[in-house]
């Protein structure tokens, strides 16, 4: 147990043994290290499940909101990107506010087992990291990686290190700021022509195989009920019939969450078929930038946006695209 790890278990049990709250929404611990998911603590005795390791990648602001419709409060744990979901959450009304109890926690980057298995490291029993490298423990002994080659994508160029919200924190040693431009990828885009950006998601996105994982993990796909499991909307279908159908099921989803999204990264990081999934949130969040001036979704819980206010100076279809204008 990490030192972390264990002060985190501390605070858990503090609150649920004097009454603060009634459930902890953390993470605990799968078969292997690389497999923690997230969990529900009711109980101190419960706890001893609990794990926090550099494989906690997932969001878990999007539980909230069904746990807190519970009767009492929830602790949860979130990694300073995590805490923007939450007020995002909180701000479309999604997650009663008083009815939660946000702990930001430490966080130095998180794994991709994704990118691990494809360098051919496997049978991790533990993992740390060492400088500039990640060290894994595996069952045929000690293996080493670029600490760079093996993270997250979205830790590569984390958004922040603050915690948008927060009633309490768990943080140890400080956290790392990423210097890496998070549009860099976006701009390269931008720079192709329309037939070679075409190519580019004709050929990421003829992977997917409508898991729906992207949609059921977002923090921002809140809806009750989702067009794509209606059947008589025509869009329903698990298997695409004609190539669009998998376009449509990606540009439908980026538009319903554009303003919204707070850059979270979990659509990419659990698309099995590894499809970079949040450059299309990234290409409209980088154009409300541009076009209405900087703006980060989650940063309050409160407020307009700029998708659901409108001045006169808006720019319009088909204007160019306006830098460091005021709105």
């Amino acid at each position: 147990m990490n030192a972390l790890e264990n002060a985190m278990i501390e605070k858990a049990r503090d609150l649920l043994e004097k009454g603060v709250v009634k459930r902890v929404v953390g993470w605990e611990r799968g078969e292997f290290a690389y497999d923690p998911s997230p969990a529900t603590f009711e109980s101190a005795q419960s706890l001893e499940s609990f794990v926090y390791n550099d494989f906690c990648g997932a969001n878990l602001s999007k539980y909230l909101i069904k746990v807190s419709k519970n009767e009492g409060k929830t602790a949860v744990f979130l990694k300073p990107c995590d805490t923007y979901s939450l007020n995002q959450l909180i701000k479309e009304h999604r997650v009663d506010r008083e009815k939660i109890y946000a702990i930001g926690i430490e966080c130095q980057q998180k794994l991709d087992h994704f990118a691990i298995e494809k360098i051919g490291i496997d049978g991790i029993r533990e993992e740390k990291y060492d400088g500039d490298e990640a060290v894994f423990h595996c069952v045929d002994g000690e293996k080493r990686a670029k600490k760079e080659d093996v993270v997250l994508l979205r830790c590569l160029t984390c958004k922040s290190k603050k915690f948008a919200i927060a009633e309490d924190t768990v943080v140890l040693h400080e956290m790392t700021e990423s210097c890496g431009d998070r549009f860099e990828e976006v701009r390269k885009l931008s720079g192709m022509t329309a037939d070679e950006r075409f190519a580019f998601w004709q050929n990421e996105l003829s992977r997917c195989i409508r898991c729906n994982a992207c949609r059921n993990v977002c923090p921002a796909c809140t809806c009750i009920k989702c067009v794509f499991d209606n059947p008589k909307s025509g869009v329903a279908a698990k298997a695409n019939d004609v190539p669009f159908e998998e376009q449509l099921f990606h540009i439908i989803r980026a538009f319903h969450v554009s303003g919204r999204c707070t850059d979270c990264g979990e659509c990419s990081r659990v698309c099995p078929e590894r499809i970079p999934l949040h450059l299309l949130n990234r290409k409209f969040i980088l154009d409300i930038n541009e076009n209405y001036g900087e703006y980060q979704a989650g940063e309050e819980s409160e407020g307009k946006t700029p998708l659901t206010s409108y001045q006169v100076t808006d720019v319009e279809p088909g204007d160019a695209v306006r830098k460091g204008e005021d709105r």
